[in-house]
């Protein structure tokens, strides 16, 4: 399979977040070697409209055989058409079977290579159309509630009859942690989503799924990361 990290050059959470340094070397390096070393990826690229992206990504391996053209590099550019132009670049120049792809994001850097070969395993071995990664949700969205009219709380009704049960009894709940995507090109095309109902979940646990948008993500990964390495639990 072939893997695409998408790494635009602006960012106004965290200001050049992609190429920031963690623990020793660019954040975007961290998904490259992931990538790099994983057994079910046969190519890695980077898309990016980013000269100096381009520069670092190469240098720690990845191919980058073009550069974004400008209608996707903007704040308001969608990743669905990203990936689209990633998809059909690939197969008309390269002659990729662009069928089916698998995006890993730059701001997920926990995602190891075993998380990478285990999804690409299990999407196959359940013969599905897509594959999300995800981590079971914090709160329960039966405890979700919003202020009326009235100034009163009255539950945002997703799931309200279970709105006073403890965490341990409610059902559970998953979200995108961002770190692995298997995507389906015709899906993507035609109907702009990632989701259909052949789509399958692997879930990760909460410590290894933070999505990196705010400095404090960073300084958070950052600390996990060195604690991993003086062998802390």
């Amino acid at each position: 399979m072939i893997a695409v990290i998408p790494a635009r050059g602006g960012s106004k959470g965290l200001p050049g977040k992609n190429i920031r340094e963690l623990c020793g070397k660019p954040l975007i390096a961290h998904t490259i070697e992931a990538a790099l070393h994983a057994k079910e990826i046969h190519r890695t690229v980077v898309s990016t409209d980013s000269e100096e992206i381009a520069e670092i990504a190469r240098k720690y391996g990845a191919e980058v055989p073009f550069l974004r053209p400008e209608s996707l590099a903007s704040d308001t550019a969608s990743a669905v058409d990203v990936y689209i132009h990633f998809a059909e670049y690939m197969a008309e120049h390269y002659g990729e079977d662009m069928n089916k792809f698998m995006v890993l994001l730059p701001t997920a850097p926990l995602r190891n290579e075993k998380n990478i070969d285990e999804a690409v395993r299990l999407w196959r071995q359940r013969n599905a159309s897509t594959l999300i990664s995800m981590t079971e949700a914090e709160t329960p969205v039966s405890w979700y509630y919003v202020e009326n009219d009235r100034g009163c709380i009255e539950n945002a009704g997703f799931d309200a009859a279970n709105a006073v049960n403890n965490r341990q009894v409610n059902r559970k709940y998953y979200i995108p942690n961002g770190a692995i995507y298997i995507l389906d090109y015709m899906l993507l095309k035609n109907k702009r989503t990632y989701y259909d109902d052949n789509t399958i979940a692997y879930i990760m646990d909460k410590e290894n799924s933070i999505d990196i948008d705010t400095k404090w993500d960073f300084e958070l990964v950052e600390y996990k990361m060195r604690k991993e390495r003086k062998g802390g639990t």
